[in-house]
C-alpha cells in the first residue's frame, strides 16, 4: 500500500473512537429527548434503530461491489411529529451508517414513512439526503466515486412489531447523486436492525 494510503488508512482509525463518542453523546440525547415530561406527555422521540449492515453487497441497487465487504453499525432516530399519508404516516428519521475499517461512512436525514398492519407487521419507505466521508472522483481503486459529498438517501424497511415497542426488521438503504454529477457508483448495504418505539 503506498504511504499516502496507509496514512489515509490510520487517520480513519484514529477518527472511529471519536464517531463513537459522537454516537454515543446522540443516543443519550434522543433516550433522554424521548423520555415525556410526564405522565401521558408525547416525547420527541417516536422510535429508535441499531443493526448491523452489510456494506457495498454487488448486484442491488448500485449493480456492483468495489469497496472492502465489511459489516457496518446503522443507528437511526425516527421523530414524532408526523403526517398521516396513503394509510400511512411519514415522519422525519436521522441516522448514521459507520464503517470502521476505513470505507464510506454517512449520516442522513429522511422523510420516512411506514405503514403497519394490526398484526405488527410494517413496512417503510424513505427519501432524503446524505452526507458521505467517501470519495467524490475515481481517486482510490477500493472506493467508490460517489460523485458529490452529499447525495439522496434512499431507505425500505420490512419487519415485525411484536408488543407495540419492540420490533426486528430488514433494512436496505441507497446512496448515489442520481446521475447529477460526472461519476455515480452509488453504495448499497442491507442487513438487521432492532427497533423500541416509545
Amino acid at each position: 500500500m503506498p504511504i499516502a494510503g496507509k496514512v489515509r488508512s490510520l487517520t480513519r482509525i484514529r477518527q472511529t473512537p471519536f464517531l463513537l463518542r459522537v454516537l454515543f453523546a446522540l443516543l443519550s440525547a434522543c433516550v433522554v429527548l424521548a423520555l415525556p415530561p410526564q405522565a401521558g406527555a408525547q416525547g420527541v422521540i417516536n422510535e429508535v434503530k441499531l443493526g448491523g449492515l452489510y456494506h457495498d453487497p454487488g448486484d442491488l441497487w448500485s449493480g456492483f461491489r468495489l469497496e472492502r465487504p465489511t459489516a457496518v453499525l446503522n443507528a437511526e432516530v425516527l421523530f414524532s411529529p408526523h403526517v398521516r399519508f396513503l394509510g400511512g404516516t411519514v415522519r422525519p428519521a436521522l441516522g448514521a451508517t459507520f464503517n470502521f475499517i476505513g470505507g464510506t461512512s454517512k449520516a442522513y436525514i429522511d422523510a420516512r414513512w411506514e405503514v403497519e398492519t394490526a398484526s405488527g407487521l410494517f413496512f417503510a419507505l424513505g427519501v432524503g439526503a446524505a452526507v458521505h466521508d467517501g470519495t467524490v472522483g475515481p481517486t482510490d481503486p477500493i472506493r467508490k466515486a460517489l460523485g458529490s459529498r452529499v447525495l439522496f438517501h434512499f431507505p425500505a424497511e420490512l419487519g415485525w412489531r411484536w408488543d407495540g415497542h419492540n420490533s426486528v426488521s430488514v433494512y436496505f438503504e441507497h446512496i448515489s447523486n442520481g446521475y447529477t454529477q460526472d461519476f455515480n457508483e452509488g453504495l448499497d448495504a442491507i442487513g438487521m436492525r432492532y427497533g423500541y418505539k416509545f
